[in-house]
Parts: structure tokens; sequence; C-alpha cells
């Protein structure tokens, strides 16, 4: 896997040898990858907490300490 200095250039010379056509679609995929990492996490986050309740606790615990 390439150190993430190097995959920005690699990034940035595939951008710069596309069509100027093609960099609003470019644009808005950054921007949905961007997006779509935020509600990724806001999912985790909200999903974590509210499932916490029923996992942590003794008979949780108790039910996986063979696996």
């Amino acid at each position: 896997m390439p150190e993430p200095q190097n995959i920005k250039k690699i990034i940035y010379n595939e951008i710069e040898a596309v069509p100027e056509t093609l960099l609003l679609e470019i644009l808005d995929f950054i921007r949905f990858l961007k997006l779509k990492t935020k509600m990724d996490m806001e999912t985790y986050l909200l999903s974590y907490s509210a499932l916490a309740k029923d996992w942590l606790t003794p008979e949780e615990d108790s039910a996986w300490k063979d696996l």
C-alpha cells in the first residue's frame, strides 16, 4: 500500500490528466465520500450508545464468556 502522501500525489496526477468536463463529477464524488464517512461515524456512535445498555451487562458477559 502506498504511503498517504504518495496516494495524494497519485490522485493529483490522475486529476490533472482528466478532461475538465469530468472535474465536477470528481468533486461530487469526493464530497459524497466525505459525507458518507461522516454519516457512518455518526451512525456508529448513535448505535453504540443505544446498544451499550444491553451489551454492557454482567448477563451479556456471562453469555459470551466461552466464545
